[in-house]
């Protein structure tokens, strides 16, 4: 049987993961089949088929009933192939024996209606980041990544919530895995205070200071520290001093910080307002 991003091979001890917890994020359609059954080999490859073009928008779990006996019997299989669709941990939909290709997908169409997306980065996230829960934003976003593989817009979510931590190295690995896609234009705002928080790091920081290098990089080890308003009013002190300092640095880094902030943070609002005071 094959296996991708969007087939999996499930057993009992995984069942409670990967489909039972999984089924609360995207829709779980559990295939139970076995080596010697006819039917079975004809309804797989439909299945597997429709799973690639679902793109991530449900997944497809693979049950070889002969190697999970007790779990065939605990749900209630007596003839294969047996379809089960899952959604919130429960069975919503399901049917018993080889379909024609456009039943399954009538069977599909009422489980995941067309044009729905996979929850790649999903509203949970949108919300950690709004939140300020960077951590748990990367905990989130590196958990899709690894049920679904790469992804160019949940590589560029991992990047913001990396940079947001001041981690420069992970972030540019994130930004490099993000592609050529229509996020590209996001990366190159985002690659400079990335090359800034590795740059930063190599830099003591000198406690009490007041030189222009001393504040500029002081922003990036409170940002290592998930101080983001005293950075961004550590580059403002410098901008408000020079505004030529390394060729505008500060600004950009800035800028970049309210790239992945969002318009509608409160901090991105307020320290635009306060650098365009300085600027203009």
């Amino acid at each position: 049987m094959s296996q991708s991003q969007q087939v999996i091979n499930v057993s009992e001890a995984t069942f409670e993961t990967e489909v039972i917890a999984r089924s609360r994020q995207l829709p779980v359609v559990v295939d139970f089949w076995a080596p010697w059954c006819g039917p079975c080999r004809m309804l797989g490859p439909i299945l597997e088929k429709l799973a690639g073009e679902g793109n991530g928008a449900w997944v497809l779990a693979k049950v070889n009933s002969d190697e999970n006996q007790r779990l065939a019997m605990r749900l209630g299989i007596q003839g294969i192939p047996a379809v089960k669709a899952f959604r919130d941990g429960k069975v919503v939909a399901e049917f018993v024996g080889a379909q024609p290709e456009p039943a399954v997908r009538q069977f599909l169409q009422k489980l995941v209606p067309a044009g729905a997306a996979a929850p790649a980065a999903g509203d949970d996230a949108a919300k950690l980041m709004a939140a300020h829960r960077w951590a748990e934003a990367e905990t989130f976003y590196r958990r899709v990544l690894a049920q679904k593989g790469s992804q160019p817009a949940v590589s560029l979510g991992l990047a913001k919530a990396l940079l947001a931590q001041g981690k420069g190295q992970d972030a540019e690995r994130a930004l490099d895995s993000v592609g050529d896609g229509p996020e590209v234009a996001a990366v190159e705002k985002l690659r400079p205070l990335a090359r800034y928080l590795v740059a930063a790091q190599s830099v003591e920081d000198v406690l009490g200071a007041d030189s222009l290098d001393a504040r500029f990089f002081r922003a990036g080890r409170l940002l290592r520290e998930n101080d983001l308003t005293a950075a961004l009013d550590e580059l403002l002190a410098v901008l408000r001093r020079d505004k030529r300092y390394r060729n505008g640095e500060p600004r950009v880094l800035m800028l970049a910080l309210f790239d992945l902030l969002g318009e509608a943070d409160p901090l991105t609002r307020e320290y635009r307002n306060k650098l365009a005071g300085v600027l203009f």
